[in-house]
């Protein structure tokens, strides 16, 4: 069984920064596809990056695109997101989420990220 605790949201200005953070525990995942999603108040969750096994090789939805960076650290078993230009409409509670190979079947509580205008 895998455990994802997110932490790092806030409230932060326009054009502010924040750096979340997913403590993964009860296994590695190091041999998991991990990802970043949101879902914004009466709106359906949505991807917003992945990042594979390796660290080799990551995705972003056009939003997080230039803005978002995700990586991870196998060693501390920790999944980040660190997000830049932050923007209004980047307001959402924040979800990890581990793909073990057959699907983002693992998720965390989620971390509140709310930006001011």
């Amino acid at each position: 069984q895998v455990q994802l605790a997110e932490s790092g949201g806030g409230l932060v200005q326009a054009g502010g920064s924040l750096r979340l953070s997913c403590a993964a525990s009860g296994r590695t995942l190091s041999t998991y596809t991990m990802g970043w999603f949101r879902q914004a108040p009466g709106k359906e969750r949505e991807f917003v990056a992945g990042i594979s096994w390796s660290g080799g090789s990551t995705s972003y939805s056009d939003s997080g695109k230039g803005r978002f960076t995700i990586s991870r650290d196998s060693a501390k078993n920790t999944l980040y997101l660190q997000m830049n230009s932050l923007r209004p409409e980047d307001t959402a509670v924040y979800y990890c989420a581990a793909d073990p190979r057959w699907g983002y079947v693992y998720w965390g509580q989620g971390t509140q990220v709310t930006v001011s205008s």
